[in-house]
């Protein structure tokens, strides 16, 4: 939903003051409130929104700093070179607008250099530190802190097994650089001077699972997660604790300026002096491996074979100079970007609340929210069940939620974000009247059901012959589908079927990706139909195939830019006397009746409304000046044709001129007859009706 500068201006002073709530629980406090993809999804949305209106980026903001403030039970140290952290993206398409952004900002394309552009990195979810080496011994330690100022916490490293405490001999070094591939005369003798270097603190999913059985048999509370152990880790006091916790660590990144040019050479060089580096990085040619390379990790087999925690790919400039050229922007350098695995949870604005009649009558109320990604696929509707899970929510129209897939497959709200609330929210009340049929609405405990018990059965009835054959003729879409998109609160109406997305369907049991995105295709390609079709398809009583091509034969329809309008079609109708439509061929007055009611209706009117917005065309095939050869010949139909379905011969039929019949009378002109034909053929031949078979009837139309 695209904002105006006020409210934009609105939502982000609600995300900063949230954002800065949860992330001074997570980094200063180890609380965790919400989960990480949640803050990823609220901080990702805060960007997007100040990079369309950067006028409104304040130095306060959370995406111009990095985590919280140091713990006050530590020593605080400056850190030379400031520790950045990196801005997310979550797509394909977020990866090409950074290279994009980054080439404008550059002046141009990255510049061609012997190494490849990019380097790869697995996105550790741990703690980020930093080392120091004086005459290459390790004399200090310290947090990110807020990537100026960090957390004095060398005794605690020092317990880290991974954590060299002294660097490789020169000679050592310099064998390793050797068997690398990098001449040790490029660089400067690391043993006689300082060196800075940066990595990540982790706990294994082996270490994560003793902990927590240790907790289990204390009677404790077990740890979320193997992050917060990993931090919290690190801040304990008694090093003998963080000793006992087994950590490891990555390192990843050489501050100090040894004659390094680009930063897979880093790798190499933290290998060569002893430092545990991650086997799994990879240079890449362009975005495409780039993209490869997520992909590939993004597997959640492959990364359980890991044995620690990764929440996606860091991608870096690999030329240092261009690296260090392109700059800091807030808190994150311009040449990296975090590419994040698909999030479990999101979060997303709840735009509307409708309710959906299912098989059984129960009402269920479902959220339609904005578009978000959760998992790999995008989500736009949630069930909410019933009044009371609502309650339990404390869910409003216009409120942020926090949505997930409940076990990776249904959308699911899982909590309310009400201190984003802006004051415009809207209470949401169950109706007391169905809105399908009108009827009374009964409370059975804590399900709300329509007293009709023809009621949800004739819904379905109306979604089924909406996408029939001589209607919109949308393949793939039969009663047990239908029914499923009922019952899981996909779909209302029949606009519905129009604004579903892939990952709506495709979280479903029993459906997956291919089998979505072959109806989200089909749907899109069945926007557009004619009118006849259009007025077939909504189910007025009384109105069927031939009455619906009556009428959009001889209505007087208004043309806007060439096109017809759904709701000048509304218009006309609602225009209309009893008097004027019996004026139509062929309608009497129980057919004109029913016609003007529909169209009467406030509920049918909110449905035609909802159909336009969908992006519904409709083909007006003016009246046909040209002879026609079929004119005043009346057809029926009967059997099987092996050439053409029975709608395609209707239409080739009605294209010349002629008109369809459901009945043999003296009337009829052909029976047109093809395998297995039923009394029609044999009421043709008693009464004298002419009749065709398949190669005569072919014939004729040619």
């Amino acid at each position: 939903m695209l904002l105006t500068e006020p409210q934009a201006k609105e939502r982000i002073e609600h995300l900063r003051k949230v954002i800065n709530r949860y992330r001074y629980q997570y980094h200063v406090l180890d609380i965790q409130e919400i989960s990480d993809a949640a803050l990823d999804s609220l901080k990702k949305e805060l960007f997007d929104l100040e990079q369309h209106f950067p006028h409104l980026i304040t130095p306060d903001s959370p995406t111009q700093r990095v985590a919280g403030k140091p713990l006050k039970k530590f020593v605080k140290v400056s850190h030379e070179v400031p520790m950045t952290s990196f801005n997310d993206t979550f797509s394909e398409q977020d990866m090409r607008d950074w290279s994009e952004r980054l080439a404008n900002y550059l002046g141009g394309p990255l510049p061609k250099t012997k190494f490849d552009p990019f380097y790869c990195e697995l996105k550790i979810d741990g703690l980020a530190i930093e080392l120091e080496y004086e005459n290459g011994k390790f004399v200090r330690g310290s947090t990110r802190g807020d990537g100026k100022i960090g957390e004095d916490v060398t005794q605690n490293l020092r317990t880290i097994e991974a954590i060299p405490l002294d660097i490789l001999p020169i000679n050592e070094i310099k064998k390793n650089l050797k068997d690398l591939g990098l001449s040790a005369a490029r660089y400067s003798l690391l043993a006689t001077r300082r060196l800075v270097v940066r990595g990540e603190v982790i706990l294994t999913h082996q270490e994560f699972d003793r902990i927590n059985r240790e907790q289990a048999a204390k009677g404790l509370k077990p740890y979320a997660n193997p992050r917060n152990i990993a931090a919290g880790s690190i801040r304990q006091l008694d090093p003998k604790i963080t000793a006992s916790r087994k950590l490891d660590s990555f390192q990843y990144d050489i501050v100090t300026d040894i004659g390094q040019t680009y930063h897979e050479e880093e790798h190499l060089l933290l290998k060569a002096m002893g430092f545990k580096t991650n086997p799994n990085n990879r240079p890449a040619k362009n975005l495409e491996e780039v993209f490869k390379f997520r992909d590939h990790w993004a597997e959640p087999m492959r990364r359980k074979k890991l044995g620690y925690e990764i929440d996606g790919t860091v991608v870096l400039v690999n030329d240092n100079a261009t690296f260090e050229r392109a700059g800091v922007i807030g808190k994150a350098p311009r040449a990296g970007i975090a590419y994040k695995f698909s999030a479990r949870e999101a979060t997303t604005i709840v735009r509307e609340i409708v309710v959906q009649v299912g098989r059984t009558g129960a009402l269920t109320p479902v959220a339609v929210m904005d578009p978000v990604n959760v998992g790999g696929v995008t989500i736009t509707h949630a069930s909410l069940h019933n009044a009371d899970e609502i309650e339990r929510l404390g869910l409003k129209i216009g409120d942020t939620v926090i949505i997930q897939r409940a076990g990776d497959v249904i959308p699911q709200i899982v909590k309310v974000l009400p201190e984003l609330r802006t004051g415009k929210e809207k209470a949401f009340k169950l109706p007391t009247h169905c809105p399908v049929d009108g009827s009374p609405v009964a409370r059975e405990g804590a399900i709300s059901r329509c007293s009709s018990r023809t009621c949800a059965a004739q819904h379905r009835e109306q979604l089924y012959h909406f996408v029939s054959r001589a209607a919109f003729n949308i393949e793939g879409l039969g009663p047990k589908i239908i029914d499923k998109f009922i019952d899981e609160g996909l779909v209302a109406d029949a606009a519905d079927f129009f604004t579903l997305e892939k990952g709506d369907i495709a979280v479903l049991e029993r459906f997956g990706e291919k089998s979505a995105e072959n109806i989200v295709t089909e749907v899109a390609q069945k926007k557009k139909v004619t009118l006849s079709r259009f007025l077939y398809a909504l189910g007025i009583l009384h109105v069927g195939e031939e009455t619906a091509l009556t009428l959009a034969k001889n209505g007087k329809w208004q043309m806007a830019n060439g096109k017809l309008q759904i709701h000048s079609i509304t218009k006309m109708f609602q225009k209309m006397s009893l008097d004027e439509l019996q004026r139509f061929p062929d309608i009497g007055p129980k057919v004109a009746q029913s016609i003007y009611d529909w169209f009467r209706e406030s509920r049918n009117e909110k449905f035609l409304e909802r159909l336009e917005n969908t992006g519904i065309e409709i083909e007006f095939v003016p009246p046909a000046t040209r002879y026609l050869p079929l004119v005043n010949k009346t057809f029926v139909l009967t059997g099987t044709l092996e050439s053409l379905d029975r709608e395609a011969a209707k239409e080739k039929i009605r294209a010349l001129g002629g008109e369809i019949s459901e009945s043999v009378s003296k009337k009829t002109s052909y029976v047109v007859v093809g395998a297995e034909p039923g009394s029609k053929y044999e009421k043709a031949k008693k009464i004298g009706v002419e009749v065709l078979d398949e190669k005569a009837f072919i014939k004729l139309l040619s």
